[in-house]
């Protein structure tokens, strides 16, 4: 198969063969990516990189600054070391170490290789924006003019209240219509009287509802910039909505250049979304493939002990999280395993002797069709799901865990399949985040906000859920409240500017 995605952009003439080779062996194995270009950097530059979620052309911020700093120390310390950072984007960019061993360096290579296979071909990356590194630029760009206007303090302040509701979005809105288009978008050309007519000339271009001040402003230099949106009827949503940037964006009542930077932080948050959703998949599938070169193609005798060292500790377990790596690894080997042997199906379902169902093996051999056929449509929570069997938590001997107030130490609560599972489908139901919606616009007919928290046995974290109403409030110009329960209790986290309450509910 001819080699058509490989860019040699600043790396050596040894890597670039490396690049050839590897690239030419994940072709045959049949993955699918983008055009992939390798940067050589620095452990500097590569941090700098990372703290910026691997767009080194994204607006700036303090936060970035901070990450920076976490992950310097991290390395010099030897607490912690990035091997690689790779973008979904067409084409993907990925960065390697330049201190890293020719070994780490072919290792690397073929893992982003999975990563770029995963993110092109699976089904909850298919609505992200390709260009996202350009999108990214244009972001900082437009950012680094109203900090020029407006001041870099203001913007930033406004930046670090959209950032903290940036998880309040509906992750699977880019899938589902939940509203309709012409609520968000306007196609068609205005007369004076805002009457559409083929025959007046078009002085209107095509926007979102939110930044059509900023596409199409007034005849005032400047003035779009200053004036807030006019105030218009709060709404009650027919049904609660999870997405509350989008209701923001909608209805807030802030200046155009606020409404502009909200809604760069919400297409981001969007971006990114995937990324949280996949994490054991993702990670999994990049390390089966890298395992899978590596080991066959891609190790002189005197590369054995360095990979094996550098993929352990890539794998090994630890005391207090999950491995996504070592998880999403081992699921899709057993799932390859478990096809080759055809251990599924009807008949394999219905076989309740423990020793024909562990020498079961009709040579089938569709694993490796099967676990194609998982990358393209699942996501974790459906993963995990599926394919998370009682054989496949016996043979690891997962367990749940939780804290023990009296001992003041978390241990071991269960190893019974059942409540393990269920454990792990509940730390990844909404990425793990609490589900939050709007169910009013107009409480109390006072124009504040009422957000509903669909409590599913886990509490909301007070100090998170105070900053949150606070900045709400910034957004929102009135005061914000949530309905949730604390200790069994209906409670109304309450803030209106000036200090918080919460107020206990009578049920009936």
């Amino acid at each position: 198969m001819p080699i058509t995605h490989r860019s040699f952009a600043n790396l050596p003439e040894e890597l670039a063969e490396v690049q050839i080779e590897i690239e030419q062996h994940a072709l045959d194995y049949g993955l699918d990516f983008f055009p992939t270009i390798f940067e050589l950097v620095n452990v500097d530059q590569l941090n700098a990189i990372a703290a910026m979620g691997g767009f080194p052309t994204r607006y700036p911020h303090w936060r970035f600054g901070m990450e920076y700093e976490r992950l310097s120390k991290g390395y010099h310390y030897g607490l912690q070391k990035i091997y690689e950072l790779v973008i979904n984007n067409d084409p993907c960019y990925a960065y390697l170490l330049a201190s890293n061993m020719y070994a780490d360096h072919k290792l690397v290579m073929a893992h982003v290789y999975g990563h770029c296979d995963f993110f092109k071909c699976n089904q909850w990356f298919s609505k992200t924006d390709r260009k996202m590194i350009d999108q990214m630029a244009n972001h900082g760009n437009r950012i680094r003019r109203y900090m020029n206007r407006f001041g870099v303090s203001e913007v930033e302040n406004f930046i670090d209240a959209c950032l903290s509701i940036e998880d309040l979005i509906d992750i699977h809105s880019p899938f589902i219509q939940r509203s309709r288009p012409n609520d968000s978008y306007k196609f068609h050309a205005h007369t004076d009287d805002d009457t559409p007519s083929e025959a007046a000339p078009s002085f209107r271009l095509p926007a979102k509802g939110y930044m059509d001040n900023f596409i199409n402003p007034p005849k005032k230099p400047g003035e779009y910039e200053e004036a807030p949106r006019p105030a218009r009827a709060l709404p009650v949503p027919d049904e609660p909505t999870k997405d509350v940037m989008q209701f923001l964006l909608n209805y807030a009542p802030l200046r155009p250049w606020q409404l502009d930077v909200l809604s760069m932080i919400r297409d981001e948050a969007y971006y990114f979304a995937p990324q949280g959703q996949t994490k054991i998949m993702n990670e999994g599938w990049a390390t089966y493939w890298h395992s899978t070169i590596m080991t066959r193609h891609g190790l002189t005798a005197a590369e054995v002990i360095n990979y094996a060292d550098h993929t352990s500790g890539t794998l090994a377990s630890s005391p207090t999280r999950l491995n996504p790596y070592k998880l999403g690894l081992e699921l899709l080997r057993d799932i390859e395993d478990r096809w080759n042997r055809g251990c599924f199906g009807q008949d394999y379902d219905d076989c309740d002797d423990f020793y024909e169902r562990q020498n079961w093996n009709t040579e089938v051999g569709l694993g490796r069709e099967k676990i194609f056929e998982v990358r393209r449509i699942h996501n974790d929570l459906t993963f995990i799901d599926e394919f998370f069997t009682l054989d496949f938590c016996r043979r690891y001997k997962m367990f749940q865990f939780g804290y023990n107030e009296t001992t003041e130490y978390y241990e071991i609560e269960s190893r019974e399949f059942p409540k393990v599972k269920q454990q792990l489908l509940f730390s990844l139901t909404n990425m793990g985040r609490p589900e939050i919606f709007v169910t009013d616009g107009n409480y109390k007919n006072r124009g504040e906000m009422l957000l509903t928290h669909r409590h599913q046995g886990i509490e909301l974290k007070m100090d998170y859920a105070r900053d949150t109403l606070s900045n709400l409030y910034t957004l929102w110009k009135r005061p914000v409240h949530i309905h949730t329960i604390l200790d069994e209790q209906e409670v109304l986290l309450s803030w209106d500017g000036t200090h918080h309450e919460c107020t206990r509910l009578e049920i009936g």
